[in-house]
């Protein structure tokens, strides 16, 4: 077990401490703390911006009633300027960038008010749609009195239906709470979505890069493949961890320091810590899974740029469990979500997707955990035998068949 040990630490520290993690990590540091931020960053560089619309009222009544409906919506951002000279000069003041744009509001056929909005490109759909919703809730108000409908009828017309969700079923999830916890989940399978096809990767590449320098015919004759194979994806295990922790803690700390409304939000601020549990044991069950796969198909090939290739397969089901997951958090009780969530290869995201959203019975929990650990032993054994004979194998891997010849090597 010596040999395991040395194996396990030698890769997890010189990972740790390669460039690339150092840098990837500091990136994407600085992404989180960017995405985490935007609403502050968004309003640092806007917040001296103010945009002027030039007006001219053919109608010589929608200015001030416009203007009032726009101090109204709240937003400061905006300033008419009330304009009486002709349309060219306008135009003009707009293409020189004296103004935002350049609105003209005049009276159609039925007497209610229309506009035309000149502006240097309509690429600023915000300032454009705020101006277009005043405007319209000024006609609204025109088009009702206009058959006589009193203040009163007109509020209650256009008041909000009514409608509450109540679930029956006790202690069934409230909607704020599903909410909550969509975005808790999104985030979560999202993280380990990245991480099993960053670092499967990883382990895949490393079997390959080190076969295709012979050095794996030095280590074979002196650690046993199987603890070679074991200890690359636990140390790798290890650093993903790590990784994981660390923008966990700056994305959490960030988050709780710029606002609680974004942490709210994504169900941050009562992380429940059954989930979190969940989530952590889930994770690591499913990296090991795909871990011991991408191990042994690494095994498979003698030159890095045949890696992708090979680990397509698997790939593909890690995208395809993410792509299930993300249909599942609109219909998290389908019957299509209950069955893949015991199935192995999709069970670490879909099932975590359920344990976030409703509330299952402890039972089927243990049994898509049963299925999994029993499912990663499994490939374990199967990939301990393949493993051994692969990393003996050179030359280009053309199919799965190699695994029979890998396996032949094994018992010699």
């Amino acid at each position: 077990m010596n040999k395991f040990w040395i194996v396990l630490w030698h890769t997890y520290i010189t990972k740790l401490k390669s460039k690339s993690f150092i840098i990837t990590t500091a990136i994407t540091s600085l992404l989180i703390l960017g995405v985490t931020n935007i609403t502050h960053i968004i309003d640092f560089f806007n917040k001296n911006e103010k945009k002027t619309i030039a007006v001219m009222d053919q109608t010589e009544e929608m200015y001030k009633p416009l203007k009032a409906q726009l101090e109204k919506s709240g937003d400061k951002k905006i300033s008419l300027e009330f304009f009486q000279g002709s349309e060219k000069a306008a135009k003009q003041k707009v293409e020189s960038g004296q103004w935002e744009a350049f609105l003209k509001i005049a009276y159609d056929d039925k007497q209610l008010p229309e506009a035309v909005y000149y502006a240097k490109t309509v690429a600023d759909s915000d300032t454009s749609d705020q101006v277009k919703e005043a405007l319209q809730q000024i006609k609204t108000a025109m088009a009702t009195a206009k058959i006589g409908l009193k203040q009163e009828q007109i509020t209650q017309l256009y008041e909000p239906v009514s409608f509450q969700k109540i679930a029956l079923e006790e202690n069934a999830k409230t909607e704020e709470e599903l909410n909550q916890a969509r975005g808790l989940v999104y985030v979560l399978v999202f993280a380990m979505y990245m991480f099993v096809l960053m670092y499967g990767s990883m382990i895949a590449s490393e079997v390959s890069t080190e076969k295709s320098s012979r050095i794996m015919e030095i280590l074979v004759s002196s650690v046993p493949p199987v603890q070679q194979m074991f200890g690359k994806i636990i140390g790798v295990a290890l650093l993903s961890l790590t990784q994981f922790l660390v923008l966990f803690a700056i994305g959490f700390s960030s988050l709780k320091s710029s606002g609680k409304e974004l942490l709210q939000l994504l169900g941050f601020e009562h992380l429940p810590v059954s989930t979190l549990v969940y989530a952590v044991v889930l994770f690591l069950l499913g990296y090991f899974l795909y871990a011991t796969l991408f191990a042994v198909l690494g095994s498979m090939v003698s030159r890095a740029e045949e890696v992708q290739q090979v680990v397509m397969p698997v790939t593909m089901l890690v995208i395809a469990a993410f792509l299930i997951a993300m249909f599942g958090l609109n219909a998290p009780e389908a019957s299509f979500i209950t069955v893949t969530s015991f199935i192995p290869f999709f069970t670490p995201m879909i099932m975590l997707l359920r344990i976030g959203m409703l509330n299952i019975p402890f039972w089927e929990v243990a049994l898509s955990l049963v299925l999994l650990i029993g499912t990663i032993v499994l490939f374990a054994f199967l990939g301990s035998k393949i493993y051994r004979g692969g990393v003996l194998m050179y030359g280009k891997s053309t199919s799965l068949k190699d695994m029979k010849k890998a396996l032949e090597l094994t018992k010699k």
